[in-house]
């Protein structure tokens, strides 16, 4: 897993970049990279690593959504609406960068689910 040859760090950036699909699609994010993770996951440890992590990411960001939904209805979910928006924004560009640079990236907080 030491050589990442450019296509293998590209599709790796793909998977956590595909994520931002949910933005316009609803489970957008979780069905682009697993597509991608799917397709190309055999064809190196490193798209494998991170198309799961960027995986694990979104499946556990999408339940983090549900729940802040669920709390709209007690004043609190108004503001985590917004933070977790934000905060699954900034961490994806953050993922994708470190993915094309090579360096395998782990998001914070995320729950495992696929292995």
């Amino acid at each position: 897993m030491t050589n990442k040859t450019d296509s293998d760090r590209l599709w790796a950036m793909a998977c956590h970049l595909s994520a931002l699909l949910g933005y316009c699609v609803p489970l957008g994010n979780i069905v682009a990279p697993l597509v991608i993770w799917l397709a190309k996951r055999d064809q190196s440890g490193y798209i494998d690593e991170q198309g799961k992590e960027a995986l694990n990411f979104q499946i556990t960001m999408t339940i983090a959504f549900c729940v802040a939904v669920v709390l709209v209805f007690v004043v609190v979910g108004i503001f985590l609406l917004p933070i977790l928006a934000l905060v699954n924004l900034i961490l994806i560009i953050i993922a994708a960068i470190s993915a094309y640079k090579g360096q395998p990236f782990r998001y914070p907080f995320c729950l495992r689910f696929v292995k």
